[in-house]
């Protein structure tokens, strides 16, 4: 009860929110209260306003400062963020974040030794070492000494997780000095380490073509697409390569340098989802680097993990208009105003960026999902086949875009295109368990091919035990097949994977009916309602409370209406039958 009680608490807190931060004056432990529960939802300018409201009364309160320091960094407002680094150092010298706000305001002012020392004072972590050793490195090439830089990379001897970026930080320092046959050993060396990082193919590209090498940066670039990935920044520089422009240098200052140390970690902790430093290092990265197109993208990304919206469509519409990545931030754009629910003015922003750029794939993906997402299927299936013929076998995206295109057929019941979808994307996914489970249900439910239905089904859950949905699927399947005992086990165990979701609860609870558990039918029925479906479910689950099930064995399941799709066009887990 006390915890359920803390609960209530913080969701009254987090609903009032806006409410408090109007009211006058505010107690200190309203505001400290305040403070701590719009931090821990990441709402940073309420954050910023109650916690600055505590400390007008509690000014010397050191986690008050570290909150409010902490909070202006992800906000980006360094200005502010820089003397609150001061305060917080003077209680908890060690501070990651504080040093490195300090260090790079010294980097700035090229007084590099002192940066320096901020820096090390950091370098007590992993993530720590390695930011303190990257910038360290460029600090001392910011002094003309290369090898003074290379030594200190050497410090990341210790981490074979770090061999990529001291190989690739030292290629770059070498380039930037001058040092040409020490630039070329280093890029070859990050090239073998990681040759499908983006950033390190474009600097070797860049530094091949910059010395008379084309053929090799062509190669390195066709290389990257090879492999069935799609990059607008790679296509843009195979397409300067071809028309002879010579590329500026990569990095062409120490404080760009840093930026580029900056974004490399934050693109490396929103990959390993450590959200909260991911956005920390783009927000940094953002005052130093020169290419802020790409830190701009990044940080929209990290914003939009967070569900902040607004916020990431701000970071993205910073994006010069005439930036190869403008496209791609536009659609962007579109995909969080379908996430915010403002459903019109996606669909118009997508369809504008379609008009702009017909022949970009992930535009067209991105816009047949919103349809998808909104009931257009007509639309959606029409988009996904214009993305469909601009895509070969051999890239990533095409057996997602068959599978979202077969779910589409078959939402418009036109099982005769769906049903090839599938298999074409079953055969280049190489047995994808959501294809499985998709196809295999969908034939059980229309009755036809049962025995390879109900394997495909099986072989789904086999590839995904603990996925709730497909197993539920399979549950499903035995249910629409008669088999109530089989049905009992996988819809039970659906249940217990996923007790939150109500369709999940309404088959148990149907399951339950046929085999004459009828009173635990009726309670799995009540949970179902309890977990708010959609209305279009409520209704037909409240007749299932009033009336319960037809007792005839042989009634058929109504059919149900599959989920809508995510705004991205990713593919729903399941159909959803009931």
């Amino acid at each position: 009860m006390l915890l359920r009680g803390l609960s209530l608490i913080s969701l009254s807190l987090a609903l009032s929110l806006p409410a408090l931060a109007e009211a006058q004056p505010v107690t200190l432990s309203g505001a400290y209260l305040a403070s701590r529960t719009a931090s821990h939802l990441m709402d940073l300018g309420a954050t910023i306003d109650f916690t600055s409201a505590a400390l007008k009364q509690d000014p010397n309160n050191g986690a008050l400062i570290e909150r409010l320091f902490e909070a202006e960094v992800m906000q980006g407002d360094l200005a502010k963020a820089e003397p609150l680094a001061a305060q917080v150092v003077k209680f908890n010298s060690q501070q990651r974040t504080a040093r490195l706000v300090l260090g790079l305001k010294e980097f700035a002012a090229r007084r590099y030794p002192e940066a320096r020392n901020h820096f090390d004072e950091a370098a007590y972590t992993s993530v720590g070492t390695l930011t303190s050793a990257l910038l360290n490195a460029w600090s001392y090439a910011g002094e003309g000494s290369l090898n003074a830089a290379l030594h200190e990379l050497d410090k990341l001897d210790g981490q074979d997780a770090f061999a990529n970026y001291k190989a690739f930080h030292a290629a770059l320092i070498a380039d930037y000095l001058g040092s040409s046959v020490r630039a070329e050993a280093a890029y070859k060396k990050a090239y073998g380490l990681a040759p499908t990082s983006l950033r390190i193919v474009q600097a070797y590209g860049n530094f091949l073509e910059r010395n008379g090498h084309k053929d090799q940066a062509e190669k390195i670039y066709r290389n990257y697409l090879a492999d069935g990935q799609r990059d607008t920044l790679i296509q843009h520089a195979l397409d300067q390569l071809s028309s002879g422009a010579k590329p500026e240098a990569f990095v062409k200052t120490p404080a760009a340098g840093a930026g580029e140390v900056l974004f490399s970690i934050a693109s490396a902790l929103n990959v390993d989802q450590s959200a909260t430093a991911a956005l920390t290092y783009a927000r940094l990265a953002l005052a130093f680097t020169a290419d802020k197109p790409v830190v701009l993208t990044t940080l929209g990304s990290v914003l939009s993990g967070f569900k902040l919206y607004e916020d990431a469509n701000a970071a993205f519409d910073q994006v010069p208009q005439q930036s190869v990545l403008r496209t791609y931030a536009d659609t962007e754009i579109g995909v969080n105003l379908e996430r915010m629910d403002k459903n019109k003015d996606a669909m118009a922003k997508l369809e504008a960026v379609v008009a702009k750029a017909p022949k970009d794939t992930d535009a067209l993906i991105s816009l047949a999902g919103v349809y998808r997402a909104n009931d257009e299927f007509v639309k959606a299936a029409d988009t996904y086949s214009k993305a469909l013929a601009l895509l070969p076998d051999s890239d990533n995206a095409t057996w997602h875009v068959l599978y979202d295109r077969g779910i589409v057929y078959d939402h418009l019941k036109q099982f005769d295109k769906s049903e090839p979808d599938f298999r074409k994307a079953l055969a280049l996914s190489k047995d994808d368990a959501s294809v499985l489970n998709y196809l295999g249900y969908s034939m059980i439910d229309r009755g036809v091919n049962l025995d390879e239905a109900l394997g495909m089904v099986k072989k789904a859950v086999s590839l995904k035990p603990n996925d709730g949905y497909i197993t539920d699927s399979l549950g499903w399947a035995y249910y629409t097949l008669r088999d109530y005992d089989q049905a009992v086990t996988y819809c039970e165990r659906a249940v217990d994977l996923v007790p939150s979701d109500p369709i999940i609860a309404e088959h148990l609870g149907d399951v339950y009916w046929k085999v004459g558990r009828k009173l635990e039918a009726q309670f799995q029925w009540q949970h179902a309602k309890d977990n708010h479906p959609e209305s279009e479910d409520l209704v037909r689950i409240e007749k299932k409370l009033k009336d319960g099930l037809p007792d005839a064995q042989d009634a058929k399941p109504a059919d149900n209406s599959a989920p809508a799709a995510p705004a991205d066009g990713a593919a729903a887990d399941q159909p959803k039958k009931g």
